[in-house]
């Protein structure tokens, strides 16, 4: 039976992390070997924006001592993915220029949706207990150095997921420019977290059912992975036990936390602010659990491996979570379900009928798929400028799972649903986009125009939807028992961009039904 070494490399706002892994169908994802190194790149960068020239040289020592190691073990493929820290610095590209010359090494650098998507595969590949918990309700609570996520699940559905710039080493560095005493730190984080997190409350709780909070981090996490609290299994702690725990940090020094867990004194303060965001995300959840399944980023990017690769099938489909997030986007904006579910079987099913047309992948139609979901959700804000509202709104949520530029090409292909299509030098200035994302833009937004096009009246006035390529024509047979002269009317202008795109035309035929 095969067996793949693969290594997967984080480098974080507050260490470098690569974990090896065995990947086989027999044994899945097999840990082997787990290296850490302590180095600060969050306080440079969310500070500065810059990484300084010895961290730089530190950096580029460690990747190579990683390099290293890697053949070892004789490592076959591996993937390097920068977050926060790497992604704040205004020089980015140069730092990874540099690290590519000096160590060989390619990093990648994650969007903060992409980064939390991938912990969250992390979590799901915990099988059992991760669909157990999310199906009894549930919220994860993602911590990073620089910000904190919160996804929320009701009976194994994402409801919603919240980007917070909360995260440890933003909170440490306000609190070491204030300088408290110990006994004023807890009250002064509470402060700064508290708001934020009655907003998302407020927005998002309300009669919500959480029993369990899931908690990703680098330090809780390892705490109750060694079972430092008494707690039902390693990873768990019940809200009485935590509550005692926290009574008891707030008044221990650094020194004393860092006794007690058999860690450095410069990880307890980070560990104490960790577990106090934990411990007022509980609050305002009213949980009874915690979970900390002891998951990093480096698992998710084996396991995101390892599914893209086909090594090994995972039952859980993480397109529906995506799906269900960008439905959850358009139910908060009022959009049609009604409307929605119509416009994607149209689009879908011309989408389906054109691939050896389009050349594009099962990704894009996914990305189709959102569009359609998110086509009217600025009619919330203007009904005069939907198109412009809606883009905006979808450059400024969320959608876990879809890197920044797949979020770029929704945002687009909905606000060119209506509006005449801008010139590839015209788009790429504003979206910094390259010559393949403006194609996939062109592509599915004739396809998103010709769909809307179908369903004009927002009547659902076509049963069944038929599409086949005949020659250079793609004929869209059509089921309907009432008078369709609107939507034959207005399907010309669509129709030609539609033509211009794909050199072929759609035409309508029409069944009595």
């Amino acid at each position: 039976m095969a067996v793949r070494t693969f290594a997967a490399i984080d480098v974080g706002s507050y260490e470098l992390a690569m974990k090896i892994f065995e990947i086989s169908k027999k044994n899945k994802l097999r840990e082997i070997d787990h290296i850490r190194h302590r180095i600060d790149l969050g306080t440079d960068s969310y500070a500065s924006g810059t990484i300084s020239y010895e961290n730089m040289d530190e950096l580029c020592r460690v990747l190579k001592e990683f390099k290293e190691i890697m053949k070892t073990y004789g490592v076959s493929a591996y993937k390097a993915y920068g977050t926060s820290a790497v992604r704040e610095m205004r020089n980015m590209l140069i730092v990874l220029d540099q690290i590519k010359q000096q160590t060989g090494l390619e990093i990648s650098v994650l969007s903060n949706s992409e980064q939390r998507f991938l912990d969250y595969k992390a979590i799901a590949s915990k099988g059992e207990d991760f669909n157990r918990i999310i199906e009894e309700g549930a919220l994860i609570a993602d911590i990073g150095g620089g910000s904190i996520q919160l996804s929320l699940f009701e009976k194994d559905t994402l409801v919603t997921t919240q980007n917070m710039r909360l995260g440890v080493l933003r909170l440490n560095d306000s609190l070491q420019r204030l300088n408290p005493k110990r006994t004023q730190v807890h009250e002064l984080l509470r402060e700064m977290i508290d708001n934020q997190l009655a907003v998302f409350k407020k927005l998002y709780l309300k009669d919500t059912l959480i029993r369990h909070i899931i908690v990703v981090d680098d330090y809780v996490s390892m705490m109750l992975q060694k079972r430092a609290l008494d707690g039902p299994a390693p990873g768990y702690v019940d809200r009485e036990t935590y509550g005692q725990f926290m009574e008891q940090a707030d008044h221990y020094t650094n020194v004393q936390i860092a006794e007690r867990l058999g860690i450095s004194e410069e990880n307890s303060n980070l560990l104490y602010i960790s577990s106090v965001i934990t411990a007022q995300v509980m609050d305002i959840c009213g949980a009874n659990m915690i979970w900390a399944p002891g998951v990093t980023l480096c698992d998710g990017i084996a396991y995101e491996y390892a599914e893209h690769t086909k090594l090994i099938s995972f039952s859980h489909d993480f397109e529906q979570d995506i799906i269900a997030c960008a439905k959850n986007i358009s139910k908060r904006y009022m959009g049609s379900r009604k409307r929605s579910d119509t416009l994607e079987s149209i689009a879908l099913t011309i989408y389906d009928s054109m691939k050896k047309i389009h050349g594009l992948g099962k990704r894009e139609r996914l990305l189709l798929q959102i569009a359609t979901r998110l086509h009217d959700c600025g009619k919330y804000i203007s009904l005069n400028n939907v198109s412009e509202c809606s883009y905006n709104i979808i450059m400024s949520t969320e959608i876990i799972g879809l890197s920044h530029t797949e979020r770029v090409i929704v945002a687009n292909d909905v606000k060119y649903n209506h509006l005449e299509f801008s010139t590839y030098g015209e788009l790429s200035e504003d979206e910094n986009i390259d010559h393949d994302g403006y194609l996939v833009i062109a592509k599915l937004t004739a396809i998103l125009r010709v769909a809307n096009g179908l369903d004009r009246s927002h009547k659902q006035k076509f049963k069944n939807i038929r599409a086949q390529l005949k020659d250079q024509e793609l004929l869209l047979s059509v089921d309907s028992s009432t008078d369709i002269t609107l939507e034959k009317g207005l399907f010309r202008r669509r129709a030609d961009f539609f033509e211009e795109v794909y050199s072929v035309r759609p035409v309508i035929s029409k069944k009595q039904g």
